[in-house]
């Protein structure tokens, strides 16, 4: 039944694909420039557009009309728009272009800023002019906040006069050359490992603060708590035999607090248990209880805007109750703590080189009924080592670039990791085990390393958002999706998607990731994709395949399309498997090479693998087995 359906719709396909897509001739003289609010756009960041907007400051951007693309699609940054068409991808994802449109800055009154940022006019008149006839402005110190700027104009002698105030040259379109490939893998493989020995270097240099000597002992020296924070010498400790003690305190000196493990508990009367809000502040070796619920709930104004969301969230997230708040503490430590809380665990408020390690949150058995585990907003910190269980979000990020969350075990909430408006993080070596999402990053972020973690029985393994991130040597088991891809211009590679219900979903219309080296296999579905152009991958492991190997280089002679009606049945359909291979559908795909529109939506993998790319973390993950953390190839 299935091989009769796949027949049918190729039918379908070939009988109707010689209109399907046909270019127009007179697309090149009726195209005409349109909002740039109106086109798909690709290029910089989120981030980097909204930095620009609120300065004030120029970002030159290009249309492009593509022959096999019903969208216009937008780059900001001249140079984006120049690499991606110098791409042999791009022609076949979109066809060729029809016609090139950028910003004119003739008549616009361009300049720099004392930062080299583009700017004009305070009434300015940047209009559209066709690419093959303007004249570029490059190599001057003009730049947006994704980095160097080509400037364009429609009057070469405007462009002259640019280039020589600011010293650069004039060159055609045809004379531009794209830039080094845009930071990837490389780069970013480069810039964990940074972020991993900051991480490194920050743990080592807040491990002193358990050693301060001891100056005050509680039911010795004082009989309280509170008493005890207010009778110690700066960078003294405070010790807290076994035993009970009220909390609810602040702490407002640099000491540390350390307690005998779980058989020190300090237990609040609802609110914040303790409060800390001056740097280099210790707190180890305790049990916290009592936590307040006045935070628990969906920010305010959720509806609203942008802006008013963020407010809301900083409200209702950053300022509510915790085990420990830290607010404006910075290079402080939380070590060998257990907190029992329906509210959050720890927040990190304004507070850069905190490490919070080796505690164990129990939050709520619902999530929507509890909080977060460990909070940190506009700070820098290390998260590691830590266990979650219950609650709503395990490590929630807020403004909190750079910071590393590694080496943690989470189960039983709605996300794992959830970064919002966080950029240039590591999050690594975690496990996450029945939750709603294992990691998500949302909301404009960039440069983000997703490395060696695991997740399983979850409704999404990881979710990206975002743009030019590395996903990279993670093991996705049994979960509903195993990844769920919405980031631009990032690499997903050497990740294991096992077991899951759709291995692979990728819904941007504008298909700039690279897609290479993973190990895609018994899932239900292979990949789910939204609208949008063939996505061309390379290099992935899908399974036994039908397909010959006669170079003997390690990959099918033929591709491969997870998406396509024949190939996405040939793990479940031995008559799919011979189909595969069959004279028909060869024509049909040597039709397909030649008329790149009749794939739209698809995914195709041009090199796919005969073997697994990573067979020993497969075998781990087959057997159970939480020892699958691997080694980046």
């Amino acid at each position: 039944m299935r091989v009769t359906l796949v027949l049918a719709v190729l039918g379908v396909v070939i009988g109707g694909a010689s209109l399907a897509f046909a270019a127009d001739p007179g697309a090149s003289a009726s195209a005409q420039p349109v909002p740039f609010s109106d086109t798909l756009t690709t290029g910089l960041t989120g981030v980097d557009v909204q930095q620009a907007r609120a300065a004030g400051t120029e970002i030159p951007r290009v249309e492009v009309f593509y022959s096999q693309y019903q969208y216009i699609v937008g780059y900001y940054g001249v140079d984006s728009a120049v690499s991606a068409l110098s791409r042999e991808a791009t022609t076949r994802q979109f066809g060729r272009p029809v016609a090139i449109y950028v910003s004119d800055y003739s008549g616009a009154d361009p300049r720099l800023t004392d930062d080299d940022y583009l700017t004009v006019a305070s009434d300015p008149a940047v209009g559209w002019t066709r690419a093959s006839e303007a004249s570029f402005v490059v190599e001057t110190p003009a730049r947006t906040p994704g980095g160097p700027a080509i400037v364009p104009f429609s009057d070469g002698t405007d462009a002259g006069d640019f280039a020589e105030r600011y010293g650069g040259s004039v060159r055609d379109w045809e004379d531009l050359h794209p830039r080094e490939d845009e930071p990837r893998s490389s780069w970013l493989r480069n810039a964990s490992t940074d972020r991993a020995a900051w991480a490194d270097r920050t743990v080592t240099h807040r491990r002193p603060l358990l050693d301060r000597p001891v100056a005050v002992t509680v039911g010795q020296d004082v009989p309280t708590l509170a008493g005890a924070i207010d009778a110690a010498p700066p960078n003294t400790t405070i010790r807290l035999p076994p035993g009970i003690y009220d909390g609810n305190v602040t702490v407002e000196k640099p000491i540390t607090i350390r307690g005998a493990g779980e058989r020190t508990r300090v237990v609040g009367d609802n609110g914040t248990v303790f409060r800390v809000t001056e740097p280099n502040v210790s707190l180890a070796g305790l049990s916290i209880t009592g936590v307040g619920g006045a935070n628990t709930g969906t920010p305010a104004n959720a509806s609203g805007t942008a802006g008013d969301w963020d407010e809301g969230v900083r409200t209702t997230y950053g300022y509510g109750d915790a085990a420990v708040v830290f607010d404006g503490a910075n290079r402080s430590l939380l070590s060998n703590v257990a907190i029992e809380t329906p509210a959050s665990g720890a927040i990190v408020r304004d507070s850069d080189g905190v490490v919070v390690e080796d505690i164990a949150i129990d939050g709520t058995t619902h999530w929507q009924d509890g909080f977060m585990g460990v909070l940190a907003m506009d700070s820098r910190i290390v998260v590691q080592n830590n266990t979650f269980t219950g609650g709503r979000d395990a490590v929630y990020t807020h403004h909190a670039d750079g910071l590393v969350v590694r080496n943690n075990r989470m189960t039983g909430m709605r996300f794992g990791v959830h970064e919002m408006y966080t950029s240039g993080t590591v999050v690594a070596n975690n496990t996450v085990r029945d939750a709603d999402i294992g990691v998500v990053v949302m909301t404009r972020p960039r440069s983000n390393a997703i490395l060696d973690n695991r997740v399983s029985a979850s409704d999404v393994g990881i979710s990206v958002g975002g743009s030019v991130s590395l996903v990279a040597n993670n093991t996705l088991v049994a979960n509903r999706y195993g990844m769920d891809l919405g980031a631009q211009r990032s690499t997903v590679e050497y990740n294991v998607l096992l077991d899951n219900e759709v291995g692979l979903r990728t819904g941007t219309i504008v298909p700039t990731n690279r897609v290479t080296g993973n190990d895609v296999i018994d899932n239900d579905r292979y990949v789910d994709t939204g609208r949008g152009p063939v996505r061309v991958w390379t290099g992935n492991y899908w399974g036994p395949l039908p397909g010959r190997d006669a170079d003997a280089d390690g990959r099918f002679d033929r591709a491969f399309r997870p998406t396509g009606p024949v190939d996405s049945a040939v793990g479940t359909s031995e008559g799919a498997a011979t189909l595969a291979t069959s004279p028909a559908v060869a024509v049909l795909r040597r039709f397909q090479a030649a008329v790149p529109g009749l794939r739209s939506a698809n995914v195709i993998d041009d090199e796919p693998r005969i073997e697994p790319i990573n067979p020993d973390k497969i075998a781990a993950a087959r057997n159970g087995s939480a020892a699958n953390e691997g080694v980046l190839p």
